[in-house]
């Protein structure tokens, strides 16, 4: 699985540390954006495959030399594994471009490195981490321990897979606890390679565990329903995360969740353009909009708004849409077929809600040979009612909303009113109206004049229906231990 060109390679399970096929030898394909070419065929798990993944993670805590093994030891081999992902960082970076159709530099420069401080973060954060004493007059001593949970289900998401997915192998790991991770199947190439990652980084066999396939009635169902697994840690959909709550609720198991998005991007008439306009741009089109913290809905003061409409609408279309792997790409094409047929639904949706389109709109023009990908340009529209469905539904895509607003109240009424609660921005030079608005704002994340900055210490999660529970810091470490308090006396 080493080779990064576009050959048709076979993707195998990872149990028990090895690569296998599924039981009932049934494969799905996995398409090149760009092109819609075949670029692997992969195998999906049966309920059989599952099962045999999850019972070799509970020997392997159960009776496997990871969960007593010392933390400092422990750590080590996630910090290992760190390494040999920058050992790889090119061939990564090609196979998440190739896989997902980003541009390579994004994956090359961002995403691989991220993925890699993921982990180090997270091992080091571990075996730095103290506990606490309450000491009772003379007579006891209260302390606690931290101990890892047990199996968990990692599922991760097709946008940003390779990342997101150490994001919650790095604190699960050096916890003590042992994985099942199930990629998205639209993008399952790269995390496919943490099996072998976790081999060379000495880690042991039934630790981490891949299996590939969808939802209901497939992999993610057996997963979720599996009595083995403890904890379910999940990035996707708002749908799909209500789904996995009714399939652990018979088993208690606890679960953490980073659902949808509908970013506000507020900019206030004091605004520094010079940053504002670039950042947005970055914020609404960065993997062609498929980012859950994408600032889709861009709140601007009326004193402003036709200055920054003309800025925006400017910077653009000087966008470079096309090949990932083209160095000078900055938007690559949507994931998959499904997802362009949903994006560009909104197209209709948005002119049949009277939404005046300022740029884009539709397929670019572009070399023969990515003439089958699926290509939008990235596409604006001002809608002045911010109940519209294209101000309130989470498009995923390169489809950017621009709202006019008067006041500041008028700008919390319209960013508060939505389902979700993620993120949001706000750019003012008012330092009062900063912390004012950013108090306001009813969500997990709110960036000042600034985006996708992240303290990986800091809470990560999502108000309202954007999520349950926060990772990062010692939120991971709470979701990802049991804690135990031992009483002594000490008389």
């Amino acid at each position: 699985m080493r080779e990064t060109s576009a050959q048709r390679r076979e993707v195998k399970l990872f149990i028990d540390g090895e690569y296998v096929p599924s039981a009932a030898n049934k494969t799905f394909p996995v398409h090149n954006p760009a092109t819609q070419e075949i670029i692997a065929d992969v195998h999906e798990a049966t309920r059989e495959d599952v099962d045999r993944a999850c019972q070799a993670a509970r020997r392997a805590f159960e009776t496997g030399p990871w969960r007593t093994m010392t933390i400092k030891e422990r750590c080590a081999k996630v910090r290992r594994m760190a390494e040999i992902i920058m050992e790889r960082q090119e061939e990564l970076a090609r196979l998440e471009a190739l896989d997902v159709g980003k541009p390579y530099p994004v994956a090359f420069e961002f995403e691989i490195p991220r993925a890699a401080h993921n982990l180090k973060f997270f091992a080091d954060f571990v075996e730095q981490h103290g506990s606490e004493t309450y000491p009772m007059e003379e007579a006891y001593l209260n302390y606690t321990r931290y101990e890892p949970v047990g199996v968990a289900a990692l599922i991760t998401p097709w946008n940003l897979p390779f990342m997101l997915t150490t994001w919650k192998l790095g604190p699960c790991l050096a916890a003590g606890n042992t994985a099942v991770i199930k990629p998205a199947e639209p993008t399952p190439l790269t995390v496919s390679l943490l099996g072998e990652i976790a081999k060379e980084a000495g880690i042991p066999d039934g630790v981490v565990n891949i299996v590939q396939g969808f939802g209901p009635g497939s992999t993610g169902e057996f997963m979720t329903t599996h009595p083995e697994v403890d904890l379910i840690s999940f990035t996707g959909e708002t749908k799909t995360g209500k789904a996995i709550m009714k399939n652990g609720a018979d088993t208690l198991k606890r679960v953490s969740f980073e659902l949808g998005g509908k970013a506000a991007n507020i900019v206030f008439e004091d605004a520094d353009l010079e940053k504002a306009i670039p950042t947005s741009i970055r914020a609404a089109f960065l993997n062609s909009g498929q980012v859950c913290l994408a600032g889709s809905r861009i709140l601007i003061q009326r004193s402003i708004f036709d200055e920054f409409v003309e800025r925006f609408r400017s910077a653009a279309s000087m966008l470079k849409v096309g090949d990932p792997q083209d160095s000078s790409t900055n938007m690559g094409p949507l994931v998959s077929e499904e997802h362009y047929l949903k994006v560009t639904s909104y197209i209709n949706i948005a002119e049949a809600e009277h939404s005046q389109l300022v740029f884009g709109g539709k397929r670019p023009e572009l070399p023969h040979y990515l003439s089958n990908g699926y290509y939008l340009e990235p596409t604006i529209y001002i809608q002045e009612n911010p109940q519209a469905r294209i101000c309130q539904e989470e498009i995923f895509g390169p489809i950017v909303t621009l709202i006019p607003f008067d006041t500041e109240e008028e700008a919390l009424q319209i960013a508060n009113n939505t389902e979700y609660g993620l993120n949001a921005v706000v750019w003012t030079e008012s330092l009062q109206r900063a912390h004012r608005v950013a108090h306001k704002v009813r969500a997990g994340t709110v960036w000042v004049n600034c985006w996708f900055v992240r303290d990986l210490r800091a809470p990560f999660g999502g108000f309202k229906k954007s999520g349950i529970g926060r990772e990062g810091g010692h939120h991971s470490l709470e979701f990802f231990t049991e804690a135990k308090t031992v009483c002594l006396a000490l008389s």
